[in-house]
């Protein structure tokens, strides 16, 4: 009963998405007595496991377990252009109702990308993510809502660009060390960081001693599990921290916590925040302890659209009523703070020559 109020209350003044989370949390209900809360095999990246040491700063692993360097892989992305290739001519070649951009993305990420009920929109679909969507549809087939979103889950998104059944991410993808042997990313369009989020009443501090004994959920395929699972093996991170708890979609950990099944849940502090707003029995402990960059997911030999796409986003962040900040301040200025400042990505740079 005491875990039916928390959820009660955790439900109470959700807005537009309350009924979405509603729904994610009955059907959870049901599916946790047959789903494994086992570790899953991960798509994701290496990240940094030290409290405040940057991506910048990880080291990747060769699939035989040999360390290899991997210095800012946020900045290993091709220079801008705005010309076609043999990428865009193809998605450009789509006749009738398939001419879309095909784009992977979230619908349960609260002002990301998030399928709000009332919502009048051909698809329901809105947030910051699905703004960069229309924005670089707009560019490529001239028309912004020329766009098929595909909801994937969090350990989905590399293989769904790998096969091709999407021609790009967009859906809070950091850019990491292991990724980029999979993935072309484009610059970095967002900054943040790994953060813990607990019940308010809890005593999780914050990353760090105070999650001894405790059990903690992470997405399935996501940086925040592989930071938990380095720190925990070299010692940052107390061994008794239970980490097998992972889950195909971020929002399915808020759920966890809401019904007492785990004691945290780490990952993205700009999804964190969300969150947090979404439930006000909860909220943030800590501070950010990585640093990470968002970036959009292509195919590796998808060279011409990467370049388009890395102009798209010069422009986006140039356009002072339409672009990066307009975006910011409709979707996420209520729940990161009014100042952008700490959430803009650095100036982009391009190392990678092919």
């Amino acid at each position: 009963m005491r875990n039916v109020r928390r959820l009660r209350a955790g439900l109470r003044g959700w807005g537009g998405v309350g009924a979405m989370a509603a729904l994610c949390a009955l059907a959870l209900v049901f599916a946790l007595v047959l789903t494994s809360t086992g570790p899953s095999s991960r798509a994701g990246g290496k990240q940094p496991g030290a409290a405040g040491r940057a991506v910048a700063d990880a080291a990747g692993v060769k699939a035989d377990g040999a360390a290899e360097e991997c210095d800012d892989p946020e900045k290993q992305t091709l220079a801008p252009s705005g010309g076609d290739g043999p990428t865009i001519d193809r998605i450009k070649a789509r006749k009738g109702e398939k001419r879309k951009l095909v784009v992977g993305v979230d619908q349960n990420s609260y002002r990301w990308g998030y399928r709000d009920p009332n919502s009048r929109g051909s698809t329901g679909l809105e947030g910051f993510d699905i703004d960069l969507a229309h924005r670089i549809a707009e560019d490529i087939l001239g028309d912004r809502n020329a766009v098929q979103f595909k909801a994937i889950p969090t350990d989905q998104r590399i293989p769904a660009v790998e096969s091709g059944r999407v021609d790009m991410v967009v859906r809070t993808m950091t850019i990491a060390c292991d990724r980029i042997g999979d993935v072309a990313f484009s610059a970095p369009y967002f900054r943040t960081g790994q953060q813990v989020l607990a019940q308010k009443e809890s005593p999780v501090e914050g990353y760090g001693p105070t999650l001894a004994d405790r059990k903690v959920c992470t997405a399935a395929g996501s940086t925040a599990f592989t930071t938990l699972e380095e720190d925990r093996a070299r010692g940052v991170l107390p061994r008794s921290v239970d980490i097998r708890t992972t889950v195909p979609n971020q929002l399915d950990c808020l759920v966890r916590l809401q019904l007492g099944r785990v004691d945290a849940v780490v990952t993205d502090a700009a999804l964190a925040a969300s969150q947090a707003a979404q439930d006000p029995t909860v909220e943030l402990k800590g501070d950010s302890f990585t640093t990470e960059y968002y970036g959009v997911a292509m195919r590796k030999d998808a060279d011409d659209l990467v370049r388009r796409v890395n102009r798209i986003l010069v422009d986006f962040r140039e356009d002072t009523t339409g672009g990066w900040h307009a975006s910011y301040e409709r979707w996420l200025s209520k729940t990161l703070g009014k100042d952008p400042g700490s959430s803009e990505p650095p100036a982009p740079e391009y190392l990678r020559v092919s």
